[in-house]
């Protein structure tokens, strides 16, 4: 008979999952996925084109209901179907309604939830939060009639929102605590280019600058800064980081760090039960990234397939179209000691490279604009092989190392 594996969580980590196991362990498990959102798994990544009114939400859907029928997967999704505890001790997971679900295999993948400042004021109607299609809903709702706004956090999240809400005719400001934009994948010459690119799209950008209240009397009307400054908003939406949702976990007595702790094979402190996606922590990082969610969701599908299945950690890259820039980061692309930097700027073309390396090997890098080799440079830095042949044409793309009849990265 079939094992009944259970996966409590119904994103893009689970569905990567759901299709690796497919690939490698058809048939010996029967699968149940779990989630709480009334809807099908979708794309997060492309929630902002969405808010932008760039495509609809019926087209960011991951995989249709047949799909999930065709690989014999049993789906249970919405707030009476939600995961309320986990029974380690009887291998039973209980869901809203009072049902359980047995499990010989359990893997959660419940992501993260968006942190909210500990602030006056974050009560108050027209205060949201970016993270679902729920909150796209309720933004374009608040956002009606071209009012004006203002994002808190200016990494990736805040970014996409500011550019979907300007989209649809909303004034914007963007308010980040940081010196710069996108710091964790940014260096400082990239995250002033973006600045400009983000204002000439009409969006104002505060750096350096702390929220200290948000004010209104029975509704959002402005956010206070720390240095005393107003900035007046009918909507205000925090996007200041994410949190790893561990609630559940915590409550089955699942050792917890910042996400839930997880070994090389992403198992728990429990046996049979693992976490992957924005929920896990694996030796001392937790990602905020999809990359590193599916590297996860394939290893632990060969390790339940009986393989290896070891994962390792991953090497973090960023490859997105922020406020209609193309980006690229991936490594240590800040540097560190010991490395040498190669930098190529074309400020007509809007466009900047700056590779990092260490030795003979390539180890991080940042590309503004033109990021057609990002992939390649990522293969090089994950690879670890030497560049040694290839230096001197490196920094101008794989083709032209190419042509050149030189060694490139697979």
């Amino acid at each position: 008979m079939s094992e009944p594996l259970v996966i409590i969580g119904n994103g893009m980590a689970a569905v990567r999952l759901v299709e690796e196991l497919a690939k490698t362990a058809l048939g010996r498990y029967a699968i149940a996925v779990i989630g709480d959102e009334p809807r099908l798994a979708y794309n997060r990544v492309l929630l902002s084109s969405v808010l932008a009114r760039e495509i609809p939400a019926t087209e960011i859907e991951l995989r249709p209901a047949q799909w999930w029928r065709d690989r014999g997967v049993t789906l249970l999704y919405g707030e009476s179907a939600a995961a309320k505890a986990i029974d380690p001790a009887i291998r039973r997971v209980r869901l809203a309604t009072g049902a359980t679900l047995p499990f010989s295999r359990l893997v959660i993948a419940t992501g993260s939830k968006p942190i909210r400042l500990n602030v006056p004021g974050m009560e108050l109607p027209g205060v949201l939060t970016f993270r679902d299609l729920a909150d796209v809903a309720a933004i374009e709702q608040a956002a009606s009639g071209g009012r004006s706004a203002v994002v808190i956090g200016g990494g990736l999240l805040g970014l996409e929102a500011a550019y979907g809400l300007a989209k649809s005719g909303t004034k914007v400001t963007v308010v980040h605590l940081m010196d710069r934009l996108m710091e964790r994948q940014l260096d400082p010459t990239a995250a002033a280019m973006l600045k400009r690119a983000v204002e000439r799209k009409g969006i104002t950008v505060e750096l350096s600058a702390d929220t200290a209240a948000i004010i209104g009397d029975g509704r959002v009307e402005a956010v206070q800064l720390a240095d005393g400054r107003t900035l007046a908003a009918d909507l205000v939406v925090v996007a200041a980081g994410i949190r790893p949702n561990v609630e559940l976990a915590r409550a089955a007595g699942l050792d917890i760090g910042r996400g839930i702790l997880v070994d090389d094979h992403l198992q728990t402190s429990k046996r049979d039960i693992y976490a992957i996606g924005e929920c896990a922590e694996h030796r001392g990082a937790c990602y905020g990234l999809v990359e590193p969610a599916y590297e996860q969701a394939r290893a632990l599908a060969s390790h339940l397939a009986g393989r290896d299945g070891a994962y390792r950690g991953s090497v973090l890259a960023t490859n997105l179209k922020v406020s209609g820039v193309d980006l690229f980061s991936a490594g240590d692309f800040l540097g560190s000691p010991g490395t040498e930097e190669i930098v190529l700027t074309d400020p007509g073309l809007g466009s900047y490279k700056k590779l990092v390396i260490k030795g003979d090997r390539l180890t991080g890098c940042v590309l503004f604009g033109d990021t057609a080799d990002g992939l390649w440079y990522l293969d090089l830095i994950r690879s670890g092989q030497s560049i040694d042949a290839i230096r001197h044409d490196m920094m101008f793309g794989r083709a032209l190392a190419a042509r050149a009849g030189k060694s490139v990265a697979a």
